[in-house]
């Protein structure tokens, strides 16, 4: 390896948790260090970097009704993979990653890339803080560390094929649909937040944290842009001013919670 990179989308810090574990505990075992490229931000998704051969990507992302984010993949099919090796990573809260996995590794080989593990870990759901409540937590991060030592002597053994051989379908399966008591597909697509008046500061923090820039900066109690429900706004506003309201996210909330209260179990793939 020449070069190792920790690249991620992580709005709410969950998927750069266990990104940045697998890439210094990789870094550290090959005596080398390791470069981070957050994309999170609009502006750091106006350009897709540029990979070489030996260069190794541990790559992470969301999951999102069981995919890869959908606002993520025009950007993501602009990357060069060069040859590079990398390790594709999701992180869901606490239900299922469904086919995000296998979406995940399929964009990093149509790049370019050879794509040798992979692996889903559980993150709280953006929604909750009581689903997958402060995943990854330490025992995450322990599996992490063992994953990449299992993958640090299968890169020393020569042994890694390409491409990973993740879980998932292929063709992938549409994206997860929730549902009402009466089976009802339930759609948030056009929900957005609402603040609290008397809470907010207007310091500006929910504006600077949203991933898709649409918090209004001369009214943060605006929402003009569209909403993708990461709640990054919500969890980082300092006051708490920052909620949901709408019927229908609320029921799907806490359907979740009521449904997947077990913790969910990481997978990984060598």
């Amino acid at each position: 390896m020449k070069r190792i990179y920790a690249m991620y989308w992580s709005a709410t810090g969950t998927t750069k948790k266990v990104v940045t574990t697998i890439a210094e505990t990789l870094a550290q075992l090959a005596g080398m260090s390791y470069a981070v490229i957050d994309f999170t931000l609009p502006a750091e998704r106006q350009s897709a970097p540029c990979f070489e051969e030996q260069d190794m990507v541990i790559f992470g992302t969301p999951v999102y009704a069981g995919r890869v984010p959908n606002i993520l993949v025009k950007y993501l099919q602009t990357m060069q993979g060069g040859g590079a090796y990398a390790v594709p990573v999701v992180v869901f809260g606490n239900r299922n990653f469904d086919d995000a996995l296998i979406e995940l590794r399929n964009i990093l080989e149509a790049d370019g890339f050879h794509t040798i593990a992979g692996a889903a870990f559980a993150g709280e759901h953006a929604f909750s803080t009581t689903l997958g409540a402060g995943r990854p937590d330490a025992n995450d991060l322990q599996e992490a560390h063992a994953f990449t030592e299992k993958l640090w002597k299968k890169i020393q053994d020569g042994t890694c094929q390409t491409p990973a051989q993740v879980a998932g379908n292929d063709p992938i399966a549409p994206y997860y649909t929730p549902r009402d008591r009466a089976g009802n597909p339930i759609n948030i697509l056009k929900v957005k937040p609402k603040t609290h008046a008397e809470l907010c500061h207007a310091c500006g923090l929910c504006v600077r944290v949203c991933p898709m820039g649409s918090i209004d900066p001369q009214d943060p109690t605006l929402v003009p842009g569209s909403c993708i429900k990461c709640c990054a706004c919500v969890k980082k506003c300092p006051t708490g001013a920052k909620y949901y309201d709408d019927a229908g996210y609320l029921y799907h909330k806490e359907a979740l919670e009521l449904e997947y209260k077990r913790r969910a179990k990481n997978a990984i793939f060598l």
